[in-house]
């Protein structure tokens, strides 16, 4: 089996920060936003980000436009923290060169989803990417009908590949295959949850590593560090708290982006809640219902400001 040192298990611990990309209102990419929105991630303590990804629009981004959100990343995180560069594409030239820009741009990983048809085909692209030598690989096990790629295989490759270390499980259901993935692999395999952390009491209760959400840095760093310290109903009551916010956000992707765009606004991060189409509307209900959301994400985390 191949060692895998465990110096990037321990440095992802906790909150992965999947960043929005702020716009001006010209269309632009607003750097400095960006900027401003990872001190603040930071400074409430999250392990790392990944950007580009789904949340950040990344389909309706220009490779120009990828590097930029990348670079300022990296740049802003000063390796405070660590920066997982997203290259996920529908075609092998593609992923790889986003993969190989990510690398050069100095990301400390590098995020992938591969659609899964075959073990031969799944586990060729696996090893094409690893040739790249990331400094780790994590793979997007990404599902919303099924349960993925097979464990078997996930095992397979982590005891075959040194690169891959990390995996990002978004199936149907999720649970189960956390327990299942850790158990196969020792609990050496990182796993990460998705999908706005909406299981995340569950998953932190099957031991699962890190969570990628979008936004309310302080609040999902405060449910991380409270169960930790095993004061886990504290956690599951501030989680519960937040409920309400990702059944409304967690309806499409789309609604996600909308909410947290207008978060950031609200909370002075961004300058704009501009999106770019196409994307699904936002109507006067949907607005109506992000405003009392907004003032319940802001009150938690000033409360939490507040207590520490």
């Amino acid at each position: 089996m191949v060692t895998h040192p465990p110096d990037v298990l321990a440095r992802l611990r906790g909150i992965i920060t999947v960043l929005n990309t702020p716009f001006t209102e010209s269309d632009a990419i607003d750097a400095d936003a960006l900027k401003r929105n990872v001190e603040i991630a930071i400074e409430a303590g999250i392990a790392g980000f990944l950007v580009p990804a789904m949340a950040s629009e990344v389909g309706k981004l220009s490779d120009k436009e990828r590097d930029v959100l990348v670079a300022a990343t990296v740049t802003a995180s000063a390796g405070r923290v660590s920066v997982i560069g997203g290259a996920s594409a529908d075609s092998r030239e593609a992923r790889l060169r986003y993969a190989r820009r990510c690398i050069e741009l100095g990301c400390d990983g590098v995020l992938a989803s591969i659609a899964y048809e075959s073990d031969a085909q799944y586990s060729a692209e696996v090893h094409t990417l690893a040739e790249l030598n990331p400094p780790f690989l994590m793979l997007q096990d990404w599902d919303f009908h099924g349960y993925g790629v097979p464990v078997p295989l996930i095992q397979s490759l982590f005891e075959a590949v040194p690169a891959f270390r990390c995996l990002k499980i978004e199936v149907v259901p999720a649970g189960r295959k956390y327990t299942e993935v850790l158990e196969a692999t020792g609990n050496q395999l990182h796993v990460s949850g998705g999908w706005a952390v909406t299981q995340m009491i569950e998953a932190l209760d099957r031991g699962v590593h890190a969570f990628m959400p979008t936004g309310m840095h302080a609040i999902y760093t405060r449910i991380y560090s409270l169960y930790h310290a095993n004061q886990r109903d504290a956690a599951r009551e501030l989680f519960e708290q937040l409920l309400p916010v990702l059944a409304f956000s967690n309806q499409h992707l789309d609604i996600s982006i909308h909410f947290f765009k207008r978060l950031l606004h609200a909370d002075g991060v961004y300058p704009t809640a501009r999106v770019r189409e196409p994307i699904l509307p936002f109507d006067i209900h949907h607005e109506r219902i992000a405003r009392e959301l907004i003032a319940r994400a802001q009150k938690l985390t000033a409360a939490i400001a507040e207590n520490r």
